[in-house]
């Protein structure tokens, strides 16, 4: 019996040592697996916080931007309103004033392009609800249905993004007026 137990005893210790060995080897591939996944994911949020300040930077006047469009707007009415007032008509520097609005006008226009700030081409497009808004519809039998007639207000890109719909009027078919005498009849 003793044979047996000393057997025994000795195919214990190196059981023993492959099972330490294999669960060492088991910790190994664990901890490299952990490692792995942890670096995978470090680098994910790397590239997460990479494109958010990219974002940032490409964005972070988007508001800025739109409130400057303001400024344009009412330097463009101001001119209109100055030109068409008639107590201003027969004033003989009338043209030199207008003239420095027209120039304030190109410098802004060109500092909105310096900045990504480009207006949206409407007149004669097809009604796209991604980039206009629409005010009115005008009857029109010259265009296609759909087309834009007149803009009311311009409306602005910022890079990628639409930073205001362009307000426009609409085209629609003349409705004919066949149809109508048989609906009264």
């Amino acid at each position: 019996m003793s044979n047996l137990n000393d057997e025994d005893n000795e195919k214990k210790p190196t059981e023993d040592a492959n099972e330490k060995k294999e669960s060492i080897q088991d910790k190994l591939k664990n901890t490299e697996e952990k490692l792995l996944r942890s670096l995978a994911e470090l680098e994910n949020q790397r590239n997460r916080f990479q494109k958010e300040i990219k974002e940032a930077i490409d964005f972070g006047g988007f508001n800025f931007a739109r409130e400057n469009l303001s400024i344009l707007d009412n330097l463009q009415r101001a001119y209109i309103s100055i030109k068409n007032d008639p107590s201003f008509k027969g004033n003989k520097d009338l043209n030199k004033f207008l003239k420095n609005i027209e120039i304030i006008e190109k410098d802004l226009v060109s500092i909105f392009k310096k900045n990504k700030i480009e207006k949206i081409d409407a007149i004669n497009k097809k009604f796209d609800p991604n980039f206009h808004q629409a005010m009115l519809e005008v009857e029109d039998d010259k265009t296609e249905p759909g087309t834009i007639v007149q803009e009311i207000q311009a409306g602005y890109m910022f890079g990628e993004r639409l930073l205001r719909p362009s307000m426009v009027a609409v085209s629609k078919k003349v409705p004919q007026k066949d149809h109508k005498n048989k609906d009264k009849k």
